[in-house]
């Protein structure tokens, strides 16, 4: 009995110091936890420790962010996070990306917000917050102005012989694949060169942002935007945040005055205006 009694003894203690090493387990993991939470949640106070606002754009998306064969950026948004650098009292650095690893990359700590015409997704808002948005679009088609009223519909362009282009990587890819499935698609891998393309007879559409295709069809003379009762898709822009509560609004309040003022729109109708 003695016996039976100490083996019963002794699995109870073993049972609990197993119990209590689980709990320091558990106890272990949430402070761990809890101080990468609040790491992560420090991303303003490393901006103004850091002196420096990194964003991440890809420089190939008009008249949102571009850079010239030169190396000269410019782009409304290239303006804007200018601006707010200024606003935060530190110096702007442009880190390069493309939109294939635009969320990879900025998940891992490349660079504190990405910038140029970044748009809102699930995916994206899973992982990081957005500001209030800078722009409402549409995905509409682009294609030369002697073909501009054969694409009237998602249906129009699904067809064998129709040569669909698009850039890779992002929601303008996604998109194609998805509606795209008859025609003949091609991923051009060059975002700046894409509507060469079209103007040159290699590919007779492309479906992308409506401002875009505005800006593209104002610079390009051979190219219209395709005769559309109205956008295909509904999409928001916005600046792509780490989550931090204090820089989103910090940033929503700079962007809401800027939008307000009108400073926002100027920023915009100029870059618009750029040839």
């Amino acid at each position: 009995m003695v016996r039976h009694a100490l083996l019963r003894y002794r699995h109870a203690l073993l049972s609990y110091k197993s119990a209590r090493h689980v709990m320091v387990g558990v106890v272990a993991a949430a402070t761990l936890a809890s101080a990468q939470m609040a790491h992560a949640g420090s991303a303003l106070d490393a901006i103004k420790a850091r002196g420096e606002l990194r964003v991440g754009t890809t420089s190939d998306y008009k008249p949102f962010t571009f850079r010239e064969a030169d190396g000269t950026p410019w782009g409304a948004d290239i303006v804007m996070a200018g601006d707010l650098a200024t606003k935060l009292g530190v110096k702007l650095t442009l880190v390069p990306t493309i939109w294939a690893q635009l969320l990879d990359d900025q998940v891992a700590g490349k660079f504190d917000i990405a910038m140029g015409g970044v748009t809102i997704t699930p995916p994206r808002a899973e992982k990081l917050y957005f500001s209030k948005p800078t722009f409402v679009d549409g995905k509409r088609p682009i294609a030369r102005c002697t073909d501009k009223d054969k694409f009237k519909s998602v249906e129009d362009i699904n067809r064998p012989e129709v040569r669909v282009i698009v850039n890779p990587g992002a929601q303008n890819e996604k998109f194609a694949r998805e509606n795209f499935g008859k025609a003949q698609l091609t991923v051009h891998k060059d975002n700046a060169t894409v509507f060469d393309e079209i103007a040159a007879g290699r590919a007779d559409v492309m479906v992308t942002d409506g401002i875009e295709v505005d800006h593209t069809s104002h610079t390009t003379p051979v190219l219209c935007p395709a005769s559309v009762a109205k956008p295909f898709t509904r999409l928001e822009k916005a600046y792509m945040l780490p989550r931090d509560d204090d820089l989103k609004r910090i940033v929503d309040a700079w962007l809401d005055e800027a939008q307000t003022s009108g400073r926002w729109q100027k920023v915009l109708d100029a870059a618009l205006a750029h040839p």
